[in-house]
């Protein structure tokens, strides 16, 4: 996969796509990054990239031109690569978003700045509308971050075991179940035993049911979206009872 940025802002980049998980994506080729300064694609010879509402207002707005122009200089071929706008008004991000981005050969982050964008950029540019949460940001780029490392992670080889993000909170439609380590008493906090019993067919249910109960007491609102087992069905209902 291939992921170009563009922000105002590249600096802010550098540490969290040279380090952890992204740094191994990228040393494994799974992803290659680009993160570009779109002030350089600005028509204007102040290299200006903002401008007054029509209409009045508060705040600035950014313009079309120099966004239109960045992605219209990637040379990209075959399919053509989905261009994310990280905005509040998007359609609000999950795991379900990040599995579908991750199946694509080529992104781009839009990453803005000032009061909003151009209606434009939104209309006839972007593919893709994508907000982290019913809050403000001063800019688009953590945002970014955000959702790319939700992204790479999924890539294939990127995690130490194929699997690993299968059981991942959300990825199954529920919370994902408690986890312990050693050692096994700690302070006289005790890991619970059927861990340690070595039936995986009972640490299996016992893990489907941590699972379950953690989404009910935590995330109730995501069992409206999921389909349940019978077996499931019927622990839910005793922990309703």
């Amino acid at each position: 996969m291939h992921i170009e940025v563009f922000s105002l802002f590249p600096g802010m980049f550098e540490g969290v796509f040279n380090a952890s998980i992204m740094k191994k994506a990228q040393e494994k080729g799974a992803v290659t990054f680009n993160v570009t300064d779109f002030r350089a694609y600005s028509e204007n010879k102040h290299s200006q990239v903002d401008d007054y509402p029509y209409g009045g207002g508060a705040g600035m707005v950014l313009k079309p031109e120099p966004l239109f122009n960045a992605v219209e200089s990637l040379q990209t071929s075959g399919k053509a690569p989905r261009v994310i706008l990280m905005c509040p008004q998007g359609e609000r991000f999950t795991q379900k978003k990040a599995e579908e981005l991750a199946q694509e050969e080529n992104l781009v982050f839009l990453c803005g700045h000032y009061e909003g964008y151009d209606e434009r950029i939104r209309e006839h540019l972007v593919t893709d509308e994508i907000s982290i949460g019913d809050f403000v940001l001063t800019g688009g780029e953590l945002a970014a971050m955000t959702v790319v490392d939700s992204v790479v992670r999924l890539l294939p080889g990127v995690l130490g075991q194929a699997d690993s993000h299968i059981q991942d909170s959300f990825s199954t439609g529920l919370l994902e179940h408690p986890h312990y380590t050693r050692p096994a008493d700690y302070r006289g906090m005790k890991v619970p035993d059927v861990l340690l019993s070595g039936n995986h067919a009972k640490i299996a249910q016992w893990r489907d049911e941590q699972s379950l109960k953690r989404t009910f007491e935590r995330r109730p609102d995501l069992l409206e979206h999921i389909e349940l087992t019978e077996k499931q069905q019927a622990y839910l209902n005793t922990l309703k009872k």
